[in-house]
């Protein structure tokens, strides 16, 4: 699933270590979700658009094609 939280990140001028902490989860992790390695949980998912003002269709790209 493709998502736009590096772009969303970058704009709000945050690193990943930034966005790990304001989501109590590991820098690590956002990485593996920025690069399509790992989808985050439903939960996860809404905590990330809700941190940057918008809808979960905004973040992320259910249409996207499997990697």
């Amino acid at each position: 699933m493709k998502n736009r939280i590096a772009e969303l990140r970058k704009a709000r001028s945050m690193n990943q270590s930034d966005l790990a902490a304001a989501l109590d989860v590991s820098r690590q992790t956002v990485h593996c979700i920025e690069t399509d390695k790992y989808d985050p949980s439903l939960p996860l998912a809404y905590k990330i658009a809700r941190l940057f003002g918008t809808s979960i269709e905004d973040v992320f790209d259910l249409e996207a094609p499997p990697h």
